[in-house]
């Protein structure tokens, strides 16, 4: 059997799409058939400027063949997203068409990479299954806006329904796209492997930390993405501002909105906020550790209340106390299922104090919900789907 994965991130690339397609790749190496080949086409590694990874243009273990296509230089604004996106698409369909697939998996936030694995799984008439882990044509009508939003939305749409009627499978990452899916695609087939926990954090989760029942500023940490989707340069200001004499905010990543967060800051004379670049896990684990609290925001776009933020199994495995600025199903997610954590209204700093201070401020390990949702075992489950859909069985 031979499978080929698309993935635009791949580590060594920072992001939650990079470490659930190698998860899955892992788990399709090990569950496959004896003498299966799994292909990856991806990119080296360009998701933040100000985190540069080298990676082998080719990269070959036993039963995996990763093909890295290397980006020209971009921006992370949308017009040189799509430019880098279309060159990406261009040399993917030639290198795909040097071998023969028995099915096509594309793993994708912005829909595109899920057509572009619609594409090339018609042209070799293989079954094809879909991992997709946001809603493009929700989200980009939020963030340009009816007037402007309306003629992309119509075309992607389009888009999309070309993509989702060719898949045999589309497995949703969050529950909260299942109202969306099912009203205009109710006759395709669907699966629910949501986000998990990887190993580095398992591991992490039990190490004692050092830092509960710190007296002083607390110290509350982001990690990830800055961009419009995280909405902190909407609530981080206000925020530090008024938890200036209790708390100190730790932010490490990068993204489309930092400059604008940057800006933010400074306009309203915030100095307990401390911004770092993206850093490899390793490190990160150590701020993990040294944290009091774990931070995580979405903006106030409607779509964003059907999300389900892959950093939250990340937050939850630690043991932090977890303050989340969500909406919706990922609201209703950590109401649920995670201890010691809070919810407020996205952007609402009133509401966002309120919630800081019914924290208990301490480590609190969360057992179960490290069983549910390692990593590990939503692969394996997902893998074996992907090679059902594969043989026909399913």
């Amino acid at each position: 059997m031979r499978l080929l994965v698309l993935s635009f991130y791949y580590p060594p690339d920072l992001s939650a799409g990079s470490f659930r397609a190698a998860s899955l790749v892992a788990a399709l190496r090990e569950r496959a058939p004896p003498g299966s080949q799994v292909d990856v086409i991806t990119t080296s590694p360009n998701r933040y400027r100000t985190f540069s990874q080298s990676a082998p243009e080719i990269e070959e273990t036993e039963g995996v063949r990763i093909r890295r296509i290397r980006l020209p230089a971009h921006r992370s604004d949308m017009a040189g997203q799509s430019r880098a996106f279309l060159d990406f698409a261009r040399r993917a369909c030639s290198n795909a068409a040097e071998a023969r697939y028995d099915l096509v998996l594309a793993t994708s936030s912005r829909l595109l990479t899920a057509a572009l694995g619609a594409w090339i799984a018609r042209r070799q008439r293989v079954p094809l299954y879909l991992d997709i882990r946001d809603i493009f044509v929700d989200t980009i009508s939020d963030v340009l806006g009816p007037v402007t939003g309306w003629p992309v939305r119509h075309v992607m749409s389009r888009l999309e329904s070309w993509t989702m009627r060719r898949a045999d499978r589309i497995n949703l990452v969050s529950r909260g796209f299942e109202e969306y899916f099912r009203a205009r695609y109710d006759d395709r087939s669907f699966s629910f492997f949501t986000n998990g926990i990887d190993d580095e954090f398992l591991t992490a989760a039990a190490a004692p930390s050092t830092r509960s029942g710190t007296q002083g500023p607390v110290t509350v940490l982001y990690a990830g993405n800055i961009g419009e989707g995280q909405g902190l340069h909407e609530i981080l200001p206000g925020l530090a501002l008024a938890l200036r004499s209790r708390a100190r905010f730790l932010v490490i990543g990068d993204g489309g909105r930092r400059a604008a967060l940057e800006v933010a800051l400074a306009a309203a004379g915030v100095t307990n906020v401390e911004l770092r670049a993206p850093m490899p896990r390793a490190r990160l684990l150590d701020a993990y550790r040294g944290a009091d609290v774990l931070f995580l925001h979405l903006g106030s776009h409607a779509a964003l209340e059907k999300v389900l933020p892959s950093k939250l199994f990340e937050y939850a495995a630690l043991g932090k106390p977890v303050l989340a600025g969500v909406a919706g199903y990922a609201a209703r997610f950590v109401r649920e299922e995670i201890t010691n954590a809070t919810v407020f209204s996205p952007c609402d700093v009133p509401q966002a104090v309120l919630a800081f201070d019914s924290l208990e401020i301490r480590d609190c390990p969360r057992p179960a919900f490290v069983a549910k949702y390692a990593r590990t075992k939503i692969a394996r489950q997902m893998a074996d789907d992907v090679l059902a859909v594969a043989c026909g069985r399913a």
